[in-house]
């Protein structure tokens, strides 16, 4: 399977901003809780929701920070940009148990700064600002899976064309 061109899926324009916002959100939940990134998600336009297993149910005011932090990486208006890698390559850092099995051997990895860095295969914002503001509009915490939904206010993407 080739990974190191975007999934169908992920090029509507329309995600692109939520798509990146979850990147940066993921990478936030690795940093404060030690988590793993969200192994299931549901991105779409409007709100999106991703999961994350935490051995216990964070405080408002830690889901507040999460929001908080968010925002800060957004607003430091970070370049998003591309590298094709080969497996042997790819940085320790960069989770790789969501790749299929059958994962080409050229690996397409999304830098946003020196924040994130993670394999994937969908289409992203140039510059985190682009992004807009991040709100989480509710979470809840139920058998160790913290699921938060957001939405995104104030995009400044623009599809390209």
């Amino acid at each position: 399977m080739e990974i190191n061109k975007p999934d169908k899926k992920f090029q509507d324009a329309s995600i692109v901003p939520m798509h990146t916002a979850e990147h940066i959100l993921n990478q936030t939940m690795v940093r404060m809780f030690g988590c793993e990134r969200s192994k299931t998600s549901h991105i779409e336009k409007k709100k999106s929701k991703c999961d994350y297993f935490l051995k216990e149910q964070p405080s408002q005011e830690e889901i507040i920070k999460i929001e908080e932090r968010v925002n800060e990486v957004i607003s430091q208006n970070l370049p998003v940009h591309i590298s094709l890698v080969s497996c042997s390559e790819v940085p320790d850092c960069v989770d790789l148990s969501k790749l299929p099995e059958d994962v080409s051997e050229t690996l397409r990895l999304v830098y946003i700064g020196d924040y994130d860095i993670c394999a994937c295969i969908g289409e992203h914002v140039e510059q985190t600002s682009e992004v807009g503001t991040f709100k989480i509009i509710s979470s809840d915490y139920k058998d160790g899976k913290l699921r938060i939904r957001y939405k995104l206010f104030n995009s400044s993407y623009q599809e390209k064309k």
